[in-house]
């Protein structure tokens, strides 16, 4: 008998015996075969433990919900890599909702079409109603034969992503079908061993949510110690007829004369320290930074969505030349980027450039760029106050443009005013509130950790 060379990697290159083959004769599906083929329990496929047809979603548009009471859209957008939504964001709905789409306890949505095909989310009871998107299908499972939460759980482990990986076209479109899906075979227990399974994961879940919110505790905290260390106390928001009502000193007016500004923008005025303009002590989108520079010189990319809008760091750098930076921002090392766009600016993405190649990079236009003008500014404390919420919130009433595309103005930061510690003071500021963001990071590192573990241990249990 022939055997595959031992330096040749049985992932790329094996041998089947034809008795393995049957269905899909694409490689990627026969590994996928060969994997679940010894599972510890007979396989079904999902077609049948439903209890009715799959369901394609409404193809309505959505918008913004105003309210907890008004139903809510579910969309692909709205599920996390673990299959969850949060329930303390509003989400979205829509004009016309049929009853039909309404979701019940424990029904399952599977993502059919797009880079995300193959997600999947299993709804839980909530204070409004659930309709979900045509992106999505529904499956409701027959709970006389499977455990909703069982089949949801399989959703979340190796060998079903490698199930979608070999079933899906690979097309322009990736798509998954009904027809597809319900063919999916599922290793399946009894209905007890089906429950011990989703309690291990259950549990995971749960531990891994009170690490999230631990790290989000800590995360709350910073701008609290930023005000104390700065000896700043905010003013209370009165929402009264005498506090709508209110009188503004010309020499108080500045770029913009809504009363929003001047009523509800928040000043970072110290009691303890110097307060002065930032254009006074920093550069906003400084020119002349690749002056003097050959073209073809290496330069690190930074888009977008390569800065941490949680974390405020650069998860990524990519590379080019300078001359292909034409048209885009450009920056170098320690500057501080700053995204002006919605909704990029009130999600907190902003870092400074680091680890540049040949220390000057360029990235989006979306970004303002600011270095500091002399030694009294540490660029690092500057970045804290910037990313603070109450300073995000009031450059939201500085927004322009049109709906979807508003932009914060750079008057807004040439006007800011900065509360201006000695050097050695905004240091320690920035160090802090730096160890305070490694803390929850680390924190929400562990949760990820202990649910992948669990769905090792749950992978192993089901597949052997």
């Amino acid at each position: 008998m022939y055997n595959v060379p031992q330096h040749i990697d049985n992932n790329k290159v094996f041998i089947l015996q034809r008795s393995e083959i049957e269905g899909r004769l694409d490689p990627k599906m026969a590994l996928y075969n060969r994997k679940v083929l010894h599972s510890l329990y007979p396989k079904v496929r999902l077609k049948d433990v439903l209890l009715c047809k799959p369901q394609y979603g409404a193809s309505e548009s959505g918008f913004p919900r105003s309210s907890r009471e008004e139903p809510r859209y579910i969309r692909i957008t709205d599920i996390d890599e673990n299959g969850l939504i949060s329930y303390n964001e509003l989400g979205a709905t829509a004009k016309n909702i049929e009853d039909k789409y309404i979701l019940g306890e424990k029904d399952i949505l599977i993502a059919r079409s797009g880079a995300t095909v193959g997600k999947a989310y299993i709804h839980k009871s909530a204070p409004y109603a659930c309709f979900f998107a045509g992106y999505l299908i529904r499956f409701i499972i027959n709970t006389n034969k499977a455990l909703p939460e069982y089949i949801f759980t399989y959703t979340q482990l190796n060998p079903y992503k490698e199930w979608v990986n070999a079933i899906q076209r690979p097309s322009g479109q990736p798509n998954i079908n009904s027809e597809e899906y319900q063919s999916l075979e599922i290793p399946l227990p009894n209905i007890e061993k089906q429950q011990v399974i989703v309690d291990l994961i259950k549990s995971a879940y749960l531990r891994k949510k009170q690490k999230e919110s631990e790290a989000q505790q800590l995360l709350d905290s910073i701008d609290t110690y930023i005000l104390n260390e700065l000896g700043i106390t905010l003013p209370k928001i009165k929402t009264d007829l005498k506090n709508r009502i209110f009188n503004v000193n010309r020499s108080e007016l500045e770029e913009r004369l809504d009363p929003t500004v001047y009523k509800d923008g928040v000043k970072l005025c110290s009691n303890n320290y110097d307060n002065v303009k930032l254009s006074s002590v920093a550069y906003v989108n400084p020119t002349g930074t690749f002056k003097g520079k050959d073209i073809e010189t290496p330069i690190s990319f930074i888009p977008m969505e390569s800065i941490d809008e949680i974390y405020s760091e650069v998860s990524k750098l990519e590379d080019t030349t300078i001359e292909n930076a034409s048209g885009f921002t450009k920056f170098k090392e320690g500057d501080l980027l700053w995204a002006k766009i919605t909704p990029c600016m009130q999600n907190g993405k902003s870092a400074i450039a680091k680890n540049l190649t040949n220390g000057l990079g360029c990235g989006s236009t979306e970004f303002f760029v600011m270095r500091p003008k002399d030694e009294r500014l540490a660029i690092e404390y500057l970045h804290v106050i910037l990313h603070m919420k109450c300073v995000r919130e009031t450059a939201m009433l500085y927004f322009g443009g049109s709906a979807g595309q508003q932009r914060v103005s750079s008057a807004f930061l040439e006007n800011f005013n900065l509360p201006l510690p000695p050097k050695d003071k905004q240091i320690e500021i920035a160090n802090h509130v730096y160890t305070i963001r490694q803390k929850a990071k680390a924190l929400q590192e562990e949760g990820k950790v202990l649910l992948e573990e669990a769905k090792r241990k749950v992978e192993s249990m089901i597949i052997g």
